[in-house]
């Protein structure tokens, strides 16, 4: 175990010491992604590293995620310093919603500003196992894959819910401005609200969801069933 922090650049060269490939998942800071891994990817170039595998979004060449441009600007760095890389275009994790769970349950009811916009999540362990696949394989060249798992919209989401939980679930669709609303009446500053309903307008934009069947080749089977995740969630929630 070595420590390597993004925001410090002289840990990074000492942290990837010998590394052959290495999984550059994306930072959490929102506003500083770019430079932190601009920070990795020279250190990897420094050292040698034969391979980056970068976790970057979703439909990434043309999407309006207000979260896509760190992810275009980091994959334009990983071209410009010339290491081979593999690029995992993640679409949302699942648990973004299955996280809300109990809150879903308390009110009856999932709010959101993403009309019938179709979703390709997929859970975070899917993910994982298919960047275990893209770390180990050897053939040359960069590589792209779009992943996702089976796309489904929030109304079907809310079904899902109320037949794994046999409680009552519906989506309700609001206007981009009422959904604003609603999120600075549960705690949200301003600019949060408008960032949280601006993911929702993407969506309703299809920026994503997939056809692409990558993920499940990556994993050598289909993703996890959204049903099989919510009824996790369910116990989990339950139990807590």
């Amino acid at each position: 175990m070595r420590e390597g922090d993004y925001s410090r650049p002289s840990s990074l060269a000492v942290a990837l010491a010998d590394v052959d490939r290495l999984l550059l998942v994306s930072g959490s800071e929102p506003g500083r992604r770019v430079i932190h891994h601009t920070n990795v990817i020279e250190a990897a170039r420094s050292t040698g590293t034969s391979r980056v595998v970068y976790t970057s979004m979703l439909n990434a060449d043309d999407t309006t995620n207000p979260l896509a441009e760190e992810h275009q600007e980091t994959e334009r760095a990983l071209r410009d310093a010339g290491i081979p890389f593999t690029l995992l275009r993640n679409g949302w994790y699942t648990e973004n919603y299955t996280g809300q769970l109990g809150e879903y349950l308390r009110h009856g009811e999932i709010l959101g500003a993403a009309g019938s916009g179709r979703i390709s999540a997929a859970t975070r362990r899917d993910y994982a196992c298919a960047a275990v696949t893209a770390l180990l394989q050897d053939e040359p060249g960069n590589r792209s894959y779009e992943l996702g798992g089976p796309a489904f919209d929030l109304s079907e989401l809310a079904r899902v819910i109320s037949e794994v939980t046999s409680t009552a679930v519906v989506y309700r669709d609001l206007p981009v401005e009422e959904y604003e609303s609603s999120l600075r009446q549960a705690g949200l500053d301003r600019g949060s609200a408008e960032f949280v309903a601006a993911l929702d307008v993407s969506i309703a934009h299809g920026d994503l969801a997939t056809d692409s069947q990558d993920l499940a080749r990556l994993l050598d089977r289909p993703a996890t069933p959204l049903a099989e995740v919510v009824r996790t969630a369910a116990q989990r929630t339950t139990t807590h």
